[in-house]
């Protein structure tokens, strides 16, 4: 039996993999991915990410490290999530964005580099993006920030450290929330 090898592009060379049934994207056999998950033609799923439920993964999304992804999430675009992410729920994560470390994208949040603005939304560290709340544009919330509610942040803004920004507060332009700032 022939092993069948794919490179992700991620410096480990050509590793062994296998194309998803269900969309024919790359799955490392390292990695573990349902049946049940659609894992569209140019998405990438490697190193030890585990995605369950009736996730999509669309577009040239690319999972890898000890990423958890599940429930009805979505992940689209050319978004990466990499680290020990965890996006679960009817989470969706798109375009350009970043998440990594220990973050968590969940409920029915949004976090998208280009959905409204060009640019890169980052979520990092610790940091939490849940319930109704929306990221996009060049937004990073890192540390132990949390943002939840029907919050949105968008522009150049940055939330970090134990900073928290919830309810219907609508953060934008060059704004930076930090420490133990709380913004609702």
């Amino acid at each position: 039996m022939n092993t069948i090898t794919f490179d992700f592009r991620d410096g480990n060379g050509p590793v062994p993999a296998h194309q998803h049934a269900n969309g024919g994207g790359w799955v490392a056999d390292t990695a573990s991915v349902a049946d049940a998950v659609f894992v569209g033609p140019d998405a990438m799923v490697y190193g030890n990410a585990m995605v369950s439920g009736y996730a999509v993964l669309s577009g040239y999304t690319r999972l890898s490290g000890t990423v958890a992804v599940s429930g009805r999430a979505e992940v689209s675009g050319k978004a990466r999530l990499f680290g020990n992410a965890v996006v679960s729920e009817h989470a969706k994560v798109s375009e350009n964005a970043c998440v990594y470390g220990y973050s968590e994208i969940s409920g029915r949040a949004e976090v998208s580099g280009n959905s409204k603005l060009s640019g890169n939304a980052v979520v990092s560290e610790h940091a939490k993006v849940s319930e109704n709340a929306w990221a996009y544009g060049h937004a990073e919330i890192s540390g132990y920030a949390w943002t939840y509610g029907c919050a949105e942040i968008s522009g150049h803004v940055k939330v970090s450290g134990d900073a928290k920004v919830f309810g219907y507060a609508k953060l934008s332009g060059h704004a930076k929330i930090s420490g133990e700032a709380e913004v609702s």
